[in-house]
């Protein structure tokens, strides 16, 4: 039996070398022996993937530069991977700046501070502080990368705040031929306003300067209303206080309120982060429709009687801590941004829709204002605007139900979020935006190749 194991251990050792020998022989399969290892991409969710031929990460400009000179193929830039469309997949080069991090000036007098473009949005509000500075809003999420969150308009709520975009002062952008731009209102004006919300279609921004404010510390209010009675009093809310939204819990009657504004009160103790910006009243409503979904009365009772055991206590601290929450409850998102006047419409016809087809899903929405600003594809171009966002456990489908309530941002004149999901292609979104060409000539001149587009860009920005 020994000698038995030994020959046939000997004749697999054979036809192993004679593998490797064949391989050595042929010229094409030799190559394929040493072609580097394919690293698969997903994002956030899971719903967007890729293989790309490389995934590569530059350590200073004259990498980045040779990189985008030598790259065979597409490339596109990478952040954190938390947008839900698909801005990033592509079989060329995924290109990340990890390595283009952190604070890199700041201007005492003018308040304004220049990070590269790199640096996550969760390590910005801490570096303020140390300069005397603070972001003058943030969005719910700080896991985006600087260059992710301009690149796609991400934004907070209030009234009287824009999008992160609409406070950037100056940027940084390497170009397909790999030219390097400072662009501001003055250097490049016509580069610089259209890559403040480029897709990463334009170029490679490095570097990102913003208008910011004095630190500040927040106080957090939560409450549970009536929807359609927050709804009734959506000007009293927003003129009132300085940040305003709702998430509004499905199949029910009730949201969730959340007012932040600016004290001078002493901070109050940190608070667990599964309890911080309404994930304990989420995790909740999960476990209600899990065991209730089969029943929606009964289900319909059990989330209005929420509001007789839920509490909240007020939350002081400083401003980044207040307005980022930790998530950690995966799920996929669709977005749209409708002229302010319509979001009460446009979201008693969504809740009615859900309730009417009782559309399976239990993630509560979200409802913000954003001001409006001037930046060529930007949602919030020309129009304050009413920004409304369906969600669907990572688990579940997402497909049917935004399909079924995306007509109705439709009809609103809505502007889909570019980092999240939607069904446009550039022939329904032209329409949507008066600068549209402005935007398209600045790519078409500095990409004529299409080196950065993917086929989710092409479609959405109409380029063969």
């Amino acid at each position: 039996m020994a000698m038995d194991l030994s020959r046939r251990q000997l004749l697999q050792r054979s036809a192993l070398a004679g593998a490797f020998l064949a391989l050595s022989s042929n010229p094409v399969l030799a190559q394929l022996a040493r072609a580097p290892r394919l690293i698969p991409w997903r994002n956030w969710s899971g719903a967007q993937n890729c293989l790309p031929l490389a995934r590569l990460a530059p350590k200073n400009l004259d990498e980045l530069v040779q990189v985008i000179g030598q790259a065979p193929g597409k490339i596109r830039p990478v952040g954190s991977g938390h947008s839900f469309s698909a801005l990033v997949p592509t079989d060329g080069t995924l290109l990340s700046l990890s390595f283009f991090n952190g604070l890199l000036d700041h201007d005492a007098k003018t308040l304004q501070a220049t990070f590269a473009a790199g640096t996550p949005m969760s390590r910005m509000g801490p570096a303020l502080k140390a300069v005397g500075q603070a972001l003058p809003n943030m969005a719910d999420i700080d896991y985006q990368t600087l260059a992710g969150a301009i690149s796609t308009s991400t934004h907070g709520t209030g009234v009287g705040f824009t999008s992160y975009s609409g406070g950037v002062t100056g940027l940084q952008l390497v170009t397909a031929q790999g030219e390097v731009l400072d662009c501001d209102a003055q250097r490049h004006p016509e580069v610089f306003s259209a890559a403040r919300v480029s897709l990463g279609a334009l170029g490679v921004a490095t570097q990102v300067r913003s208008q910011n404010r004095a630190p500040y510390r927040l106080r957090e209010r939560q409450w549970i209303a009536k929807t359609e009675e927050l709804l009734e009093d959506v000007e009293k809310n927003t003129r009132e206080n300085q940040h305003w939204e709702m998430l509004v819990v499905t199949h029910s009657d009730y949201a969730l309120s959340i007012a932040l504004n600016e004290t001078t009160d002493a901070e109050t103790p940190p608070i667990d982060p599964a309890e911080a910006g309404g994930n304990e009243f989420v995790s909740i409503i999960e476990k209600l429709d899990k065991y209730g979904s089969d029943f929606p009365e009964a289900r319909r009772t059990l989330l209005n009687s929420l509001r007789y055991f839920a509490s909240f206590e007020d939350r002081v601290a400083e401003s980044f801590q207040v307005y980022a929450n930790v998530r950690n409850v995966r799920f996929n998102e669709m977005e749209y941004s409708v002229p302010a006047e319509h979001g009460p419409a446009c979201l008693r016809e969504i809740l009615k829709l859900i309730r009417d087809k009782d559309l399976r899903t239990w993630f509560p929405i979200e409802y913000r204002y954003v001001k409006a600003d001037d930046i060529p594809l930007s949602m919030f171009e020309g129009r304050d605007s009413c920004s409304i966002s369906v969600h669907q456990h990572y688990t579940m489908d997402h497909h049917n139900f935004f399909a079924a309530v995306e007509p109705i941002f439709w009809k609103y004149a809505g502007r889909p979020h570019w980092g999240k999901l939607h069904t446009l292609n550039a022939r329904n979104l032209q329409p949507l935006y008066p600068r549209w060409d402005e935007f398209t000539r600045v790519r078409q001149a500095l990409d004529p190749s299409g080196k950065f587009l993917n086929a989710h860009l092409s479609s959405i920005l109409g380029v063969a």
